[in-house]
């Protein structure tokens, strides 16, 4: 073996090192990241609470004032939303009452279609204790006159 042969065959074995370790290397920062992106989803996921039913009414026809009053249910909430059903609802605005005589006053200003919810309410100050909530709404010119309005929590 000439002195060139074996500057290649040194050159060749050092190159194929060097390849293995970066796709060695590049294969572990691959698992690593993939593995990190399933178990850091139900850590922090905001939406990994089951929702589930405090409430309904069934509003009557025109511009109107309603109550939901919540009694012997021990389910504290982070989080509420609105459900119509049985035909479509303007609402206004919301006052949500806490057990510690606070409130907190949610604008509204939505149309909603028949089956449609509203956005994620994020109660002020976390894990709340619901007393009542009260909702001002219009049903008028509306085909049906009459909606329900189902109100659901997750914590």
């Amino acid at each position: 073996m000439t002195w060139n042969d074996q500057n290649f065959f040194i050159h060749s074995k050092t190159n194929l090192m060097r390849l293995t370790k970066l796709f060695t290397g590049l294969f572990l920062l691959s698992l690593f990241a993939f593995t990190v992106s399933f178990t850091t989803k139900n850590q922090i996921d905001p939406d990994r609470g089951e929702w589930f039913f405090l409430g309904d009414k069934r509003v009557s026809f025109g511009v109107d004032h309603d109550v939901i009053h919540f009694g012997n249910w021990r389910d504290d909430v982070r989080q509420i939303k609105l459900k119509v059903t049985d035909g479509p609802l303007k609402m206004y605005k919301m006052i949500i009452h806490f057990d510690n005589g606070t409130t907190q006053q949610v604008e509204m200003r939505n149309r909603f279609a028949q089956g449609s919810e509203s956005r994620v309410i994020d109660l002020n100050g976390g894990l709340r204790h619901l007393t009542k909530i009260e909702f001002w709404y219009e049903t008028k010119g509306f085909a049906r006159g009459r909606s329900r309005v189902a109100i659901w929590g997750r914590n």
